[in-house]
């Protein structure tokens, strides 16, 4: 989907099309915009400059999209908004809607789905299909039913989309992103000479800003440049796993099938604060911010029938520098006080000398609740277990936070 959140709030305010938005710094919850309301008036009739701008935004939030007027700055989903008023103070700022945005997420793919089943979901606002058994779904190589897609996906939201259309997944993703907005792309193998190898390597999905610099020190830029190198020296200098990898996706091989039922990894929750946050001095209030992480993960895998026995905190410090830690326990879980013991034991393992800009708690290794693995025996957790456990949990944090 094109510019997704943005879009939305644009069917909303359509008085902001073609200004520069962006999309983040805080959920909303009463429209702030609202109490501009003319009388008898629409949000529709709510005048542009009755709108905040983003150079008066205070805060530590980020951006979660932003409008294409928005992006000729350089302004870009997950950049800092202090950082985006600099780029482009004009630009008129609006708080995330996560609820609206799920409407029309599930709207954009049930019509996706009536067209083309074969779909994958990849998140709120993205999706892969497999059209080869859709009659007529390889007229002018796959244009058409594009088009057709493009066209209803419109007709029931009034949102638009970029279709990447090509051999695999992984050329898929890039040619998505070739003609943005409203564009289609198709993408041969014949064309990888061509239109992929000139590409930086950022391009291919997977690639991190890490591992690109490290491809820039060897002198590589390109996907083509990356392709011109030995399997071997890949594996030598980035390891067995991620060097195979890289020569395979810069000569455009993915082998990865359409996957239309998928079970979570992992789920997790975190949270940016406000203000940079000590262990020693900010205790009371990192306890209770670590303390509401654990409740909201358990109260998410209980909602979606998940437990979990592999559980992990993330920390990113004022440097911006990023640690974690996991521990597996012996048994399956989705109870907030066997997440919160197991985490603080892991906080026993990271510096806390440092101010703290974020706070995150993750339980991954998930099985279905109602699942042999979550049920057997070995994966019932015994009473004495569990007091025993609460009391560590208790020593564990008691010296944290």
């Amino acid at each position: 989907m094109d510019a997704f959140y943005a879009s939305v709030e644009l069917l909303r305010y359509p008085q902001l099309k073609g200004l520069p938005v962006v999309i983040g710094g805080g959920r909303r919850k009463v429209d702030e915009a609202i109490r501009n309301l003319p009388v008898g008036g629409t949000l529709a009739d709510i005048p542009v400059e009755a709108f905040p701008l983003l150079k008066d935004y205070a805060g530590r939030g980020v951006i979660t999209t932003a409008t294409y007027p928005a992006r000729q700055f350089g302004v870009g989903s997950a950049m800092g908004l202090m950082k985006a008023a600099k780029l482009c103070p004009q630009a008129l700022i609006l708080p995330v809607d996560f609820d609206e945005y799920r409407k029309y997420s599930r709207r954009f793919k049930q019509v996706i789905a009536e067209i083309a089943p074969v779909m994958e979901d990849r998140g709120v606002d993205e999706v892969y299909i497999d059209f080869t058994e859709v009659p007529g779904g390889q007229r002018e190589g796959g244009r058409v039913l594009a088009r057709l897609i493009q066209r209803s996906i419109f007709d029931a939201t009034g949102l638009t989309c970029s279709i990447g259309i090509a051999p695999n997944k992984l050329l898929a993703k890039m040619a998505s992103e070739f003609d943005k907005p409203n564009g289609i792309s198709v993408v041969f193998e014949s064309d990888l000479q061509t239109r992929i190898w000139p590409l930086p390597c950022r391009k291919v999905n997977g690639i991190g800003p890490k591992a690109d610099e490290k491809l820039q020190r060897f002198g590589i830029r390109t996907i083509g440049e990356l392709a011109a190198r030995e399997r071997d020296w890949l594996v030598e200098n980035f390891g067995k796993a991620t060097g195979a990898w890289m020569h395979e996706v810069a000569w455009g091989r993915d082998e990865r099938p359409v996957v239309t039922e998928s079970e979570p990894v992992s789920m997790s929750r975190e949270t940016t604060f406000d203000r940079d946050l000590q262990a020693v001095r900010d205790r009371a209030e990192l306890g209770a911010i670590f303390t509401h992480l654990c409740e909201k993960v358990a109260e998410d895998l209980q909602r979606k029938g998940y437990v979990g026995k592999t559980i992990g905190i993330k920390l990113r410090y004022d440097d911006f520098k990023i640690a974690t830690r996991d521990q597996t326990i012996e048994s399956f879980t989705a109870d907030a006080k066997t997440i919160r013991r197991t985490a603080g034991l892991c906080l026993k393992r990271v510096p806390l000398d440092r101010p703290l800009r974020l706070l995150g708690v993750r339980v991954g290794a998930l099985v279905k609740a109602n699942s042999p693995e979550a049920s057997s025996a070995d994966a019932l957790p015994r009473a004495a277990n569990r007091s025993r456990g609460l009391a560590e949990a208790a020593a564990a944090t008691a010296s944290l936070f």
